[in-house]
C-alpha cells in the first residue's frame, strides 16, 4: 500500500473540514499541519518524529511516500519497502530523504560493491552505544535484531538505511554535524517503526554521543592508516598523501587514501559477523584464490578481500583500488594485501595470520 503524507509549516488558505475532507478523498492521510492536530500517523511506519522532521527539512512542505513492510510473496526477496520524503519551496523540490528496509544478500553478490561503497565508506562513524551501525551527513544505516527478523546462511542482516542527496557530500563542518545529529535519529526512529511493523518488541536509543567528523589527515607511510607494522611502499606513496579513517569501534573499520577529493584506495575490516556475510560470493568465487592461515579469499586485480576465522567469529579484511596511481599503475591490492591483513589482524588481536596471492 502506498501512502502519501502531506506535512505544511505554513498556514494554509482552506479550511481544516475541507482539507481533511480533499485528502481522504483521494485516499492520502494528513499528517501534521500548523492548522490542524495530528489526524494521522507519523512518516516512515509512524517512526519519525516532528523534531526530526523539522531537523532535516526545516520549515518547508513535505510529501511523503509510504510502502507498507513485507517480502515479495513470490520470490521472498531481500526488499521489504521504503519511504521517501521531498520538501518542496514553492513547487521545487529542494531535499529528499529515502528511508529503505532491506536484507543484506550474500549468496549472489548484489550487496558487496554498491551498498558497502555508500554505507561503508571513511566518512561514516560508528553510531555506539552498542549499536550495530554506522553514521554520516548524507548516509545511515542500523541493522534490525536478528531475533526479529531472522537470518539464513549467506545472508547479511536485515538493515534500516538512510540517504539523504549525494554520498559523501560535504558542506561546512556545521551543517555536516547538524544533518548527521538529524540523519542518525531518522535512521533510529525509522528502525524502531520497522520493529513495530515486523510485529516485534524492543527499541533502539539514540546513541548519546557521535565522534568527532571525519576529517583527511597527512598520510603516516610507516603506520599506514593508523595501522602500526603496515608500511605504505614508496612508489605510491606521492599519490596516496591524505588519509581518512571512519568506522573505528564499530561494525567496520574504513580507511581511505589518495590526493584529493576522490579517494584512490579503500580499506576496511569487517567485523561485525553478520555484515561479513554479504561478501560470502566475492570471497569464494570472485578471481584468483587467496590462500592463507585461518581463512580464504579472493584476488581480482582492483578487488582482493581475505576472510578469517577469529576469536569473535569471521573477520573480512578487504583492499580496493578506486583510481589509478603512480602513472597508470593498479598494483595497489596485491602491494597491500598481505601486508594489510597481517598488521590488521594483529592490531584487533586475531593474528597472526599470514596470506599469499596468487603468483607470489
Amino acid at each position: 500500500m502506498l501512502r502519501r503524507l502531506l506535512r505544511s509549516r505554513t498556514a494554509r488558505a482552506v479550511t481544516a473540514a475541507g482539507l481533511v475532507g480533499a485528502l481522504l478523498g483521494a485516499g492520502a492521510v494528513a499528517w501534521r499541519t500548523d492548522t490542524l492536530p495530528l489526524v494521522g500517523p507519523a512518516p516512515c511506519w509512524d517512526s519519525l518524529t516532528d523534531t526530526t522532521v523539522s531537523d532535516l527539512f526545516g520549515d518547508r512542505r513535505t510529501e511523503a511516500e509510504e510502502q507498507s513492510l513485507q517480502a515479495n510473496p513470490r520470490d521472498q526477496e531481500s526488499s521489504y519497502g521504503q519511504c521517501r520524503i521531498t520538501s518542496y519551496k514553492d513547487d521545487m523540490a529542494r531535499r529528499q530523504v529515502t528511508v529503505r528496509v532491506h536484507r543484506l544478500d550474500g549468496l549472489r553478490g548484489t550487496d558487496a560493491h554498491e551498498w558497502p561503497r555508500e554505507y561503508l565508506a571513511a566518512g561514516l562513524v560508528a553510531l555506539g552505544d552498542g549499536l550495530p551501525g554506522m553514521t554520516s551527513s548524507t548516509r545511515a544505516w542500523l541493522a534490525l535484531p536478528q531475533s526479529c527478523t531472522g537470518r539464513d546462511e549467506f545472508t547479511g542482516p536485515t538493515v534500516v538505511d538512510v540517504a539523504m542527496g549525494q554520498a559523501g557530500l560535504e558542506v561546512s563542518a556545521e551543517y555536516d554535524r547538524e544533518d548527521r545529529a538529524a540523519l542518525t535519529r531518522a535512521v533510529v526512529e525509522a528502525a524502531n517503526g520497522a520493529i513495530r511493523e515486523f510485529g516485534c518488541s524492543g527499541t533502539y536509543r539514540a546513541p548519546r554521543d557521535l565522534p568527532s567528523l571525519v576529517t583527511q589527515q597527512d598520510t603516516e607511510a610507516d603506520a599506514f592508516c593508523g595501522i602500526k607494522g603496515l608500511t605504505l611502499p614508496a612508489a605510491y606513496r606521492k599519490d596516496l598523501v591524505r588519509t581518512r579513517l571512519g568506522g573505528d569501534g564499530g561494525p567496520a573499520r574504513i580507511c581511505e587514501a589518495g590526493g584529493g577529493y576522490r579517494p584512490a584506495l579503500r580499506m576496511t575490516t569487517v567485523t561485525d559477523a553478520a555484515l561479513t556475510e554479504i561478501f560470502s560470493r566475492d570471497a569464494l568465487k570472485a578471481g584468483l584464490s587467496v590462500k592463507g592461515t585461518n581463512g580464504y579469499g579472493r584476488f581480482d586485480g582492483a578487488r582482493a578481500l581475505y576472510r578469517a576465522s577469529c576469536q569473535t567469529g569471521p573477520v573480512v579484511f578487504m583492499v580496493e583500488q578506486l583510481e589509478p596511481v603512480a602513472d597508470g599503475d593498479f598494483g595497489l591490492t596485491r602491494a597491500l594485501l598481505p601486508g594489510y591483513v597481517s598488521a590488521e589482524a594483529e592490531r584487533i588481536g586475531c593474528g597472526p595470520l599470514e596470506v599469499t596471492l596468487p603468483g607470489a
